[in-house]
This record gives C-alpha cells, sequence and structure tokens, in this order.
C-alpha cells in the first residue's frame, strides 16, 4: 500500500518562493528539453496563424497525427486570408481523416471572420471566435501574443493533480486544477511556461508509467513522494459508452465510390461519405436495411467495421451493390473519407 501523498506548499501559501522555484526549474528543463514541433519557434514571437491552426488540430489529437495535416495546411493555405479564400469542401477534404470534423468547419468559419475583421490580439477576442475554446484562447493569446494567460488541458490538468496530490477527482477537480495551475502564470515568458507544461505532460508526466525520475519536478511533487504518481489524477468512474448500429452502401466503378455530402449539422457535418442509414441504438436487420438503400440492386452484405466515437461506438454493417448509383452524388476516392467511412469503403469486395 503506498503511503499517503504528503501535501506540498501551494503557490498561495508561499506566494514568491513556491512559485518563483518551481517556475525556474520548468523553464531550465524546458530550455533543455522542449520538443521540436512544425509550429514552435524557440526564438522571436510565433505567427499567430500557425499557433491557432496548430492549436485548432491539436484538440483531441495527438502531435504525431497532426503534424502532417499542418505541414501540408500551410503548403496550400499558408495565410488566414487564403484559407478564408478556400471553398469549405477543399478544406473537408484537406482535413479527412484528422477526425472531430466540427472543427474544420469552425476553421473555416473563423479564417472569413478575420479576413474580413483582422485577427485578435487578446485571449478574449480569440475566444468570441467559432470553434476556440477556454484553453485555445489561451494558449494562442500566451503562446502568440506573450499574454499571461493561464492555459490548462489535460496533460496541466494532471501534472498539478500530481504536483499537490489533488485529491478531488476529476472531472470535479477541474476548478481548483485551473486555481492551482494559474497561480504559477506570470507575465516572465508566458508562451514558454504553457508550451513547458505541456511538453512535461505529454513528455515526462504521462498517464501511464511516468519519467519522474527525469522530471525537473520530483523532488516537489507530493504525488511522487507518495510513491503512487500514476494514480493522480483521481477519477470518477466512467459510464459505459453506448453502442449504436446502422448499415453503409458501397457502390464502386474502377476504384472509385459513390460518395454523398452528410449535413452540417450533426456528426461528420459536411464530410463526403458513403450512403448510409441513421445510426440507431437497435440493430438493423437486412431485411430493414434493404428498406433504406439509396437505389434499387442485388445488394449483399460484404463486411461490418467497428469505430469509436467520442460518445458512442459505431458497429457499421457494409452492403455492396453492382448497381448505378443513384442521383445525387458523385464518384470519389476513398482516401478523402473519414476513417469510418474508409473503412466501410474497404470492407468486403463488391459483389
Amino acid at each position: 500500500m503506498p503511503a499517503l501523498a504528503q501535501k506540498r506548499p501551494r503557490p498561495g501559501d508561499k506566494p514568491t518562493a513556491a512559485r518563483d522555484n518551481l517556475r525556474k526549474l520548468l523553464l531550465k528543463w524546458y530550455d533543455r528539453h522542449a520538443r521540436d514541433l512544425p509550429w514552435r519557434v524557440r526564438t522571436g514571437r510565433p505567427d499567430p496563424y500557425r499557433v491557432w491552426l496548430s492549436e485548432i488540430m491539436l484538440q483531441q489529437t495527438t502531435v504525431a497525427a497532426v503534424a502532417p495535416y499542418f505541414t501540408r495546411f500551410l503548403d496550400r493555405w499558408p495565410t488566414v486570408v487564403a484559407l478564408a479564400a478556400a471553398p469549405r469542401n477543399d478544406l473537408l477534404g484537406a482535413w479527412a481523416g484528422l477526425g472531430y470534423y466540427s472543427r474544420a468547419r469552425n476553421l473555416h468559419a473563423a479564417a472569413q471572420v478575420m479576413a474580413a475583421e483582422g485577427v485578435p490580439t487578446s485571449e478574449a477576442g480569440w475566444r468570441a471566435l467559432p470553434g476556440v475554446g477556454p484553453y485555445t484562447a489561451a494558449a494562442i493569446a500566451a503562446i502568440g501574443f506573450g499574454e499571461a494567460s493561464n492555459v490548462v488541458d489535460g496533460n496541466v490538468e494532471r501534472v498539478m493533480a500530481r504536483l499537490y496530490a489533488v485529491e478531488a477527482p476529476l472531472p470535479n477537480a477541474k476548478a481548483e486544477l485551473r486555481e492551482l495551475a494559474g497561480a504559477l502564470v506570470t507575465a516572465d515568458r508566458p508562451g514558454d511556461w504553457a508550451q513547458a507544461l505541456m511538453d512535461l505532460g505529454a513528455t515526462v508526466c504521462t498517464p501511464r508509467s511516468p519519467k519522474c525520475d527525469v522530471c525537473p519536478w520530483s523532488a516537489e511533487c507530493a504525488a511522487f513522494a507518495s510513491g503512487a504518481p500514476e494514480t493522480y489524477p483521481r477519477r470518477t468512474a466512467k459510464a459505459e459508452r453506448p453502442r449504436r448500429y446502422g448499415a453503409a452502401f458501397r457502390i464502386e466503378h474502377d476504384g472509385q465510390f459513390w460518395l454523398v455530402r452528410r449535413p452540417d449539422k450533426g456528426l461528420l457535418g459536411g464530410m463526403a461519405a458513403l450512403p448510409t442509414t441513421e445510426w440507431r441504438a437497435k440493430k438493423w436487420s437486412r431485411a430493414d436495411v434493404l428498406k433504406h438503400v439509396p437505389v434499387a440492386g442485388d445488394w449483399k452484405k460484404t463486411g461490418a467495421i467497428e469505430h469509436v466515437f467520442t460518445h458512442f461506438a459505431l458497429t457499421l454493417d457494409v452492403y455492396s451493390a453492382d448497381t448505378a448509383p443513384p442521383n445525387d452524388g458523385w464518384w470519389g476516392d476513398a482516401s478523402a473519407l473519414p476513417t469510418v467511412f474508409k473503412k466501410a469503403a474497404q470492407a468486403g469486395t463488391k459483389r
């Protein structure tokens, strides 16, 4: 049984000494070990457009997944004006595979606002744009404009929970963790400070098997002193993710698939897709599926795929037919599809 965590002094307990010591240790570590990322600059002030683009892409997505998309977007749309002028469908196609597609729609809408009204220069100004929440606005303000903003994401919450051995479980502890992080923010190097905390959480203070032996804060960390740092942050039990069911309809010709545009509102809004039934809690029988085919044909089940979204898991049966396509839609390459439909396009062979 690990020892109980010994509480460490919090910033408010010794406002200058505790805070300044923690800041010195972390910034010294960051100067030596900062990650080399495509959107990061080490000298001078970064381009706010690059910061904004990277932060939107990084929402609930890993650095490894984002890096190639970021580079391709910059090559194709090097400025916010260029992005605003792009047809939305071109942007959605370039985003395909990155997930959380409302980000792409909001990215285009925000670019159009900035092209018309100018780029915000404050956290409050960024917060007013589509798709920019509190964390993203704070990160852009700190990194792009040197504003002393309190930048708190999941990595920072984990670091704070361990540093101070916060016993309240997430999500109830969020306000306390934000307050603890905010007490460490100063006007000195706010962009570097925000990125240092992110890097510490992403590379050292990881969810599993944290690398406490190389952590600049190990001597200050209450969770490390407890002997079980990986048990922080505490969490409430998660409810089981619900499951939904549906069917996708696969019409293939010369390596191309018949695609449709999903409605703007709802999951995967505005994205290219295979025709599909609704996704519901009840399983679909073959007879039910055949009542919803997009066009008459000899439809046969050729596979099934599993896909997990944030709030539910999906089982999607795939039906294929050699048939003329319906009136609405176009022939397209599966590479431009969201992952769930890319899986469906590749499931089975045409019959």
